[in-house]
């Protein structure tokens, strides 16, 4: 049962109602690959397997093996596999004898190797291992190029459709190949992509109102007028990302397909949102197993354009950073019960705040019935909670606000086993780990100077 949990817990991206082939198709897949990444806890493991992927395999190659011999490191196995998401890539496995020594090098050997591999991530080893993560958004970028599947499944509605195949490979290009801070290539969509949109937009707009949390309802009509949002218009993915960016400095980023749950993550530490820019077929426009444009644009942006709520988006990924597999797999089972199907308590009723349901027509007005059970939100309880990958939530976790969840979530975060603590710099965009006595000390002075221009901002108001 405690497995089938943890397989679970990391598909936070699937949502939508009814069961299909495909959707049972990639939770398999899914599932494989979390089984792939399983750490055995039994006994304290005595080599550490490490994958990296390179565009140019020699010279690569003979620059991670030139820094494993600087550090006597010994090299009990290699293989190779051309990259499932880059054909042009080599991902390489290589696994390590480990002892004492080694284990104190291995921060400074895996700073080195990054140097000269397109990824990187330990993803064999004892259960006390330090987890590589990304630091900077140019080392960040590369983790959203590897999604969990690289073709659709012969169930996929769209699968026999040309045109729809097509769509994909365009969208796929354009995700794969793009670059932090560049503006997102246009896309052009068909007249029955526009139709399928514009009927689920049709339906959900006067949903809000009364089923929606205040906070999504008081940005949503400016980010329908400001992004030009209508039934027969699908607005453009850079459009949408400046709205958000403008007001919480969060940014959209495509990407291929279904991401694993620690690359997510991650790119939430840097305010980055990674989103599909394709449209679901236009044969199932009310379902979809996997995330869409109508997904992450009507479910999600509205509340990543709110302060409060991109707070508490981007602690989900600092929690994340170099956390073990065991406590990325809960922080995905607490996102997949706040930020995809969270509900909130407002003076008017229960609200939902969460993307699923702000994406579904029939769901947004289920989660208010009696069938479905709702608990008050703690964290502790989430992670343990089993729920459908498809069809509608039995339960539903209620916070009190977005405050009391943001509190609930950094208590449990602070129970994540790591030997650092860490903190995003807005100013250079980058993770600093906060290790050492000299570096605490420059945060404290910088928060020193900010509560200063606060008091000195309240003086003035008396």
């Amino acid at each position: 049962m405690e497995e089938a949990k943890r397989k679970a817990a990391s598909q936070f991206k699937m949502q939508g109602q009814g069961r299909s082939d495909w959707g049972e198709e990639l939770r398999k897949k899914m599932e494989s690959y979390n089984d792939s990444e399983t750490v055995t806890e039994a006994k304290e493991a005595t080599s550490l397997s490490v994958m990296f992927s390179l565009e140019k395999a020699v010279t690569g190659l003979t620059h991670v093996l030139g820094v494993l011999q600087d550090h006597n490191i010994t090299l009990d196995h290699i293989e190779s596999r051309p990259s499932v998401s880059d054909p042009e890539t080599k991902e390489f496995l290589v696994t390590i004898q480990r002892n004492q020594d080694s284990d104190l090098k291995l921060l400074d050997v895996l700073d080195q190797i990054k140097q000269f591999v397109k990824s990187l991530e330990v993803i064999q080893g004892s259960k006390d291992d330090v987890v590589w993560f990304p630091k900077t958004l140019e080392e960040m970028n590369p983790c959203l190029t590897r999604p969990l599947y690289a073709e659709l499944e012969p169930s996929h509605p769209g699968a026999k459709d040309p045109d729809y195949l097509a769509h994909r490979k365009n969208c796929w290009e354009i995700a794969q190949n793009y670059k932090i801070g560049t503006p997102v290539p246009r896309m052009e969509y068909s007249e029955n992509q526009i139709k399928t949109f514009g009927a689920i937009f049709s339906k959900l707009k006067v949903l809000y109102p009364t089923n929606a949390c205040k906070e999504f309802n008081q940005i949503f009509p400016d980010l329908v007028k400001e992004c030009d949002i209508r039934e027969d218009h699908i607005p453009q993915m850079e459009d949408i990302s400046n709205f958000v960016k403008k007001r919480t400095g969060f940014t959209l980023r495509p990407v291929s397909a279904l991401l694993s749950a620690r690359d997510f993550l991650s790119a939430l530490a840097f305010r980055v949102f990674p989103a599909t820019q394709y449209l679901r077929h236009t044969s199932s426009p009310f379902y979809t197993p996997e995330p869409d444009l109508c997904h992450e644009l009507l479910g999600h942006c509205a509340l990543l354009a709110n302060p409060e709520f991109a707070q508490f988006s981007q602690e989900f990924g600092l929690a994340s950073l170099g956390a073990p597999d065991e406590f990325v797999n809960k922080l995905s089972s607490v996102y997949w019960f706040t930020v995809e199907f969270g509900v909130c308590q407002e003076p008017g009723g229960r609200k939902a705040y969460g993307a699923g349901l702000l994406s579904s027509v029939a769901e947004i007005q289920y989660f208010l019935t009696d069938e479905p059970t709702v608990r008050p939100f703690d964290a502790n309880d989430t992670i343990n909670a089993t729920y459908p990958v498809e069809g509608f939530q039995t339960t539903y976790f209620l916070a009190k606000s977005f405050s009391d969840a943001l509190q609930k979530i950094r208590s449990f975060a602070a129970t994540i086993p790591r030997p650092y603590t860490l903190q995003y710099n807005p100013y250079t965009h980058s993770i600093e780990v906060l290790d050492s006595k000299e570096k605490l000390l420059k945060v404290a002075e910088r928060i020193n100077g900010e509560v200063s221009q606060l008091m000195e901002g309240i003086s003035k108001l008396k």
